[in-house]
């Protein structure tokens, strides 16, 4: 499998934002503020496999992913594994976040049923937090892993219209207060993106590992 000209950087992903995000973050370190776009690619734009996550923790699927990667293109790959984390139940949907209703990717179901089971849990019992593990993965086999929490309590209807996921029932605890002072009271659907991503488990973990991945490009 080969990489476009002048990319030196794979991200396992298929998720253009995730792209846009990682760019980002990466543009903040020193000397990678003229990092060129067609230095990172996506596994996506590389038609590389999925391989199957059969990891226990967001670490171990992470992993999975950017050794996959890795190993498929020959350059340092970046993956990240994220989820949703309720206290009352233990740590779930953990990950099984993306497929709690049984089905992969269904947004609304996995919503509605982590809802339903929340029902009768009072509102200071309803602490929850977004969770990310980043990892990067070289051919020559360097590893490291960052972790990445956005804290927050769930809300018992879904709001706003940005965000995907859990998000729309999702209030962090970080966000800026109200103009009044008070401790605000957006999901993370009703935050900006650049709002969330300055808060958020991803951009977290992303940053955390940032200074690793510009060593490998250098």
């Amino acid at each position: 499998m080969s990489a476009p000209p002048g990319a030196r950087l794979v991200l396992a992903t298929h998720n253009r934002k995730k792209l846009v995000e990682l760019r980002a973050i990466l543009r903040e370190q020193p000397g990678l503020d003229a990092l060129p776009d067609d230095a990172v690619v996506t596994a996506g734009d590389l038609g590389a496999p999925e391989p199957v996550e059969d990891g226990v923790s967001f670490v171990e699927n992470a992993l999975i992913k950017a050794r996959a990667l890795a190993r498929a293109t020959g350059l340092p790959a970046v993956a990240d594994d994220s989820g949703l984390s309720v206290d009352v139940m233990g740590g779930a949907p953990g990950i099984f976040s993306a497929r709690w209703a049984g089905r992969h990717g269904d947004d609304v179901a996995n919503l509605e049923l982590l809802l339903a089971q929340l029902a009768d849990v009072p509102d200071e019992h309803r602490s929850a937090a977004f969770v990310c593990a980043a990892a990067l993965v070289t051919p020559d086999g360097r590893e490291e892993v960052c972790l990445g929490e956005m804290p927050g309590t769930l809300v018992r209807a879904p709001r706003g219209e940005n965000g995907f996921g859990y998000d729309p029932i999702h209030v962090p605890a970080e966000q800026a207060p109200a103009p009044d002072g008070t401790p605000g009271t957006r999901t993370s659907s009703e935050l900006d993106p650049a709002e969330k991503n300055a808060i958020s488990h991803r951009g977290k973990a992303f940053r955390a590992l940032a200074p690793a991945v510009a060593a490998a490009l250098s």
